[in-house]
């Protein structure tokens, strides 16, 4: 049985607390993740933005001939 139809399986009330408990522990990542970085002193400077901003690959157009 596939983890979907297990899934399936379950009561309507069950998949909604579960649901629900995913949703709580995504935004409770992206609320403490910030107070991490500060607290292990992880914050990007602003040379780690260059940097990064750098290694993005720049797309130039082309006119293709007729």
């Amino acid at each position: 049985m596939s983890f979907w139809q297990s899934y399936r399986n379950l009561s309507p009330r069950t998949r909604m607390i579960a649901g629900g408990g995913v949703i709580a522990w995504g935004l409770g990542g992206i609320l403490i993740s910030d107070r991490a970085e500060k607290s292990f002193d992880l914050v990007p400077t602003d040379e780690d933005r260059r940097k990064l901003k750098e290694a993005i690959p720049k797309l130039h157009m082309v006119e293709k001939e007729k």
